[in-house]
């Protein structure tokens, strides 16, 4: 059977490819004294709070079970609204935000709108390969700008500049960024969208860990800047609904009749079960929980990293946001007598029974060195796999 081009272009995921070898060994060891952990998956180790799932089983008794509009809920978009005013101080009308199939779908429709075949998208080398997929699906080009530890890992208007050519369409940023956890600042933000404006490009941001920032400096949406910035969010990681597949998407006004369009055709609407649980998201008591549970990741990230370089995995830039610390694994690995942050990544499956994610997924500028590990898992299952790596590093 002839697989399409379009098809052929997207790579594997590899750390679901990793994920699975880690599953096949976790079930050889699932019953001895050290059952594999899992440090590869970002997902937190949290569920949705009581409120958020007795609305749900509310939902589903009553029978509010049928297609909404394709927008989603007027009183969902409500709530996402009001969260932006009481949250950052910043006035998002209901009207700009769609809601979507989680933000995998808000990503599709933005680049299905926005971007015409051979259009290049700017990203930041390392960033998350679903996104440079999205683009490629929507027949254009990403082009990956490398980025180094004393630019966070992130782009800087003077490197969107230099990498501007007559085919960039925009940029594609994420702030706090998956893999390395860093955000952009805002005055840097604006300066790059300055730039896209200038040129009459789009900026689309991916802000789904917002949320789960740790750092006021950078704890700020985008949407601040300008009515055009394009955000798109998620209710997976803050609001710990991973699978209940539901995000949303805030654009200019008059972009939502076409991304209407484009939802309706594509998926109709985001699951209307989760969306009457979303609802309940925004409760002062689900919201003190969503915050208790911040402060542990904070906790988690404090303790996990200091932890990693004293084993010689340097995390060059402390994350400000999201659970994931990008550690530098060259040395390690030289000492081990392996090469680089794949076969690292197998070793310390093999030897200490510790999942993590090699830097293969995420770019190419240096990130055969790097491996990401979540720290979306519980504490104590990050203080073993510390023990398990020390005897790997001794």
């Amino acid at each position: 059977m002839r697989v399409s081009a379009r098809a052929e272009r997207i790579e594997p995921f590899y750390v679901m490819e990793v994920a699975k070898a880690a599953s096949a060994l976790a079930r050889e060891v699932a019953n001895t004294d050290r059952p594999m952990i899992f440090l590869n998956i970002g997902e937190p180790d949290f569920t949705a709070p009581p409120l958020v799932q007795e609305a749900a089983m509310r939902a589903v008794r009553s029978g509010a079970t049928h297609y909404t509009h394709a927008v989603g809920l007027d009183a969902l978009r409500g709530r996402i609204s009001d969260w932006y005013a009481q949250r950052f101080g910043v006035d998002v009308p209901a009207r700009r935000i769609v809601v979507t199939a989680g933000a995998s779908a808000a990503l599709q429709l933005a680049c299905l709108a926005l971007i015409e075949a051979g259009d290049e998208m700017l990203l930041p080398d390392p960033s998350y390969p679903c996104n440079r997929h999205f683009v490629s699906a929507a027949e254009g080009k990403a082009v990956l700008v490398p980025t180094t530890a004393a630019e966070r890992f992130q782009l800087s208007a003077a490197k969107v500049e230099a990498a501007w050519t007559d085919k960039t369409r925009g940029v594609l940023l994420a702030s706090p960024s998956n893999p390395t956890g860093t955000s952009i600042a805002p005055d840097e933000l604006r300066r790059i969208h300055e730039v896209v404006t200038k040129r009459g490009g789009i900026t689309l941001i991916d802000e789904i860990y917002l949320g789960l920032s740790y750092d006021d400096a950078f704890g700020q949406t985008a949407l601040a800047i300008d009515d055009d910035v394009i955000s798109i969010n998620s209710f997976s990681k803050y609001f710990n609904m991973t699978g209940w597949r539901l995000g949303w998407l805030v654009v200019p006004e008059a972009l939502v009749p076409v991304i209407e369009r484009l939802a309706q055709n594509l998926f109709i609407c985001a699951s209307t079960v989760s969306q009457y649980a979303a609802l309940a998201c925004f409760e002062p008591e689900s919201i003190a929980e969503y915050e208790r549970r911040r402060a542990e990741f904070k906790a988690r990230r404090d303790w996990f990293i200091p932890q990693l370089n004293a084993l010689g995995l340097t995390v060059p830039v402390v994350p400000d946001g999201a659970f994931y610390a990008w550690a530098d694994c060259s040395s390690l690995a030289r000492k081990l007598g392996i090469d680089g942050s794949w076969d690292f990544a197998f070793e310390a499956m093999k030897r200490a029974h510790v999942a993590v994610t090699p830097g293969r997924d995420f770019g190419t500028a240096e990130t055969a060195n790097y491996v990401r590990f979540s720290t979306a898992s519980s504490m104590a299952h990050l203080q073993e796999a510390i023990e398990r790596l020390k005897v790997l590093a001794a």
